[in-house]
């Protein structure tokens, strides 16, 4: 990723949410939908479900703890992501724990930007997006 040289293909972002941050998930996609609209969405299923009634069109892959996870880890791995938004519940217990964790390790990897919070999706956002 060259950060000098910003490209004007649209940027492909994936969404995802724990039960518990979904809510936060669809108020995070309305507060910016102006952004959003100008980029390719990917989400797990069921948070693809929720950011879908918001308007925006998403491609949904598998519920997260049904291989949703590992589905987007795999574009990752291919680079076809340019940055991922996971709000991740970080005091429950998850049985697709493994796929999370290598979700976030491809991520670093490969250098993809991972916000799993709003605040720094809000700025990951603003890094992607800005002219410059």
């Amino acid at each position: 990723m060259n950060l000098n040289k910003k490209t004007a293909y649209k940027k492909t972002i994936a969404l995802i949410a724990h039960d518990g941050k979904k809510a936060e998930m669809v108020a995070f996609i309305k507060d910016h939908l102006a952004i959003l609209r100008g980029a390719n969405l990917i989400a797990t299923g069921t948070t693809g479900n929720h950011v879908k009634k918001t308007g925006l069109k998403v491609t949904t892959k598998l519920s997260g703890p049904l291989g949703g996870d590992a589905e987007i880890a795999a574009l990752a791995a291919r680079k076809k992501i340019d940055a991922i938004i996971f709000f991740r519940d970080p005091l429950g217990k998850h049985p697709h724990e493994p796929d999370i964790q290598m979700l976030m390790r491809l991520s670093d990897l490969h250098n993809i930007p991972l916000a799993t919070n709003p605040a720094t999706a809000y700025y990951l956002l603003r890094g992607i997006f800005s002219p410059s």
